[in-house]
């Protein structure tokens, strides 16, 4: 802090390191749950393919593999950001790369259902469990770490570098199973070729670990530890743990059509194209891709422009181009008789819209809380929003589609919840993004 009692900027430097190793960590974690999304036909094929079970049986069971590790993301949301917010940005994020990264690389060589029997898949449901309560210590982090070290009109585009690294690691995770998929005979790609994105985890890990050890605590949290002498207390410190909680609820609200129009989309989708399309595996992972591009490209922007314009018009441009485009571009999808062209450009307008949502979305995020709990009430919205909605997405769109034998279910599931963003987004100000983050 100043003499004045002010806040002593970050420099450049510093903000830098913040972003990258910030970065770095939110790459690794999509990375690997992408991976874990587009092998979901070879991973049921080992685990969950149980005697006298269906492959679609299989593939469910996959599907609640996947929800579970959502579901203990909002416990390591708590159990990290109570950490985080009393100790400090950077202890946290370092205790939680390790973590994450050594669940991650235990997959990789884990024995399967032919090998061990029924140990194997719950083995596999351990380690994932395992890696949602690591990641769900990621996220609130991470952001807090980017918005407080950001430069002063700069939240929007700092913070949209995690969503930036998100696609990144969604992109890395497709791209790799591609090259295994054209690389490896289709019996060693079931065999063992899976094994590898996993493994390939830990020398990840290892760079991050470095990057956040070379990290400086923020500014923002520092000056939260130490109060000046005979000053009144402020109104965030007076903040009830009722407010924080409708905080909470309302950052859930926010974010439901981004989780679950994400992972629809973005990771959901090769298993809906192969199961309900009758797509090869090939081609559903290159739509993948496509849906990616289209995320990654919107985002920086997207987060560039909130700075600009306000968060509150970028989000609910995004959120309105979801609800409207949706139905159609499923649609195109289904016919048969559309070009592989069009079907390219459907999905990557499909990925585009949900970038446009994320860019602005942590620094939104970010602004709800005051320092003192923003590690918790970021992660908490954050883990709880996917929990539900991202990683129960494959299991009730594979359920629904079983059940009902209905090939819109995706449309309506994303429209669904983007309707709920849409009213909840209506509650920002206008002059959020102007407003220094609350101390």
């Amino acid at each position: 802090m100043t003499r004045t009692g002010q806040l002593s900027p970050a420099s450049a430097s510093q903000s830098r390191r913040a972003l990258i190793a910030g970065s770095v960590g939110n790459f690794i974690e999509w990375y690997e749950f992408g991976v874990y999304g587009y092998l979901a036909t070879l991973i049921a094929g080992n685990f969950f393919t149980l005697e006298g079970q269906t492959g679609m049986t299989g593939l469910l069971l996959t599907y609640a593999s996947f929800a579970l590790a959502f579901f203990c993301r909002p416990i390591g949301a708590i159990i990290f950001g109570r950490i985080g917010d009393r100790i400090g940005r950077k202890p946290t994020l370092i205790a939680v790369v390790l973590l994450m990264t050594i669940a991650t690389a235990i997959i990789g060589i884990l024995p399967t259902y032919a090998q061990i029997g029924v140990a194997a898949p719950l083995l596999l449901t351990l380690m994932r469990m395992f890696q949602g309560l690591f990641a769900g210590g990621e996220f609130g982090g991470a952001v807090s770490l980017m918005t407080e070290f950001a430069p002063k009109g700069k939240r929007g585009i700092y913070g949209a570098w995690q969503s930036f690294t998100v696609s990144l690691g969604l992109l890395t995770g497709v791209a790799l199973v591609a090259i295994l998929v054209q690389w490896l005979p289709e019996t060693e790609m079931k065999a063992w070729g899976w094994r590898i994105p996993f493994l390939l985890a830990l020398p990840m890990g290892l760079v991050a670990l470095y990057l956040r050890l070379k990290l400086d605590e923020t500014p923002t949290f520092i000056a939260s530890q130490k109060p000046e002498k005979n000053a009144p207390r402020t109104a965030e410190e007076k903040a009830s743990a009722l407010a924080t909680a409708k905080a909470i609820t309302l950052g859930i609200g926010r974010m439901m059509g981004w989780s679950a129009g994400g992972y629809t989309f973005l990771v959901v989708m090769p298993s809906y194209l192969q199961t309900s399309l009758h797509a090869t595996f090939l081609q559903a992972l290159v739509a993948t891709v496509l849906a990616n591009v289209g995320f990654a490209i919107a985002i920086l922007p997207s987060g560039w422009l909130s700075d600009k314009i306000g968060r509150k018009k970028v989000m609910m441009i995004a959120v309105l181009a979801v609800i409207i485009l949706s139905f159609p571009l499923l649609h195109l999808l289904q016919n048969p008789d559309s070009s592989l062209l069009a079907k390219g450009v459907a999905v990557l307008i499909a990925g585009a819209t949900i970038g446009m949502i994320a860019g602005p979305g942590p620094a939104m995020l970010a602004e709800m809380f005051p320092t003192r709990v923003r590690y918790t009430g970021l992660g908490l919205s954050y883990s709880l929003s996917n929990a539900v909605f991202s990683g129960c997405a494959g299991l009730i769109i594979t359920g629904l589609i079983k059940e009902t034998g209905n090939l819109d279910i995706p449309a309506y599931y994303v429209v669904a919840t983007c309707v709920v963003s849409l009213f909840a987004l209506m509650t920002l100000r206008k002059d959020d993004h102007l407003r220094e983050l609350e101390k």
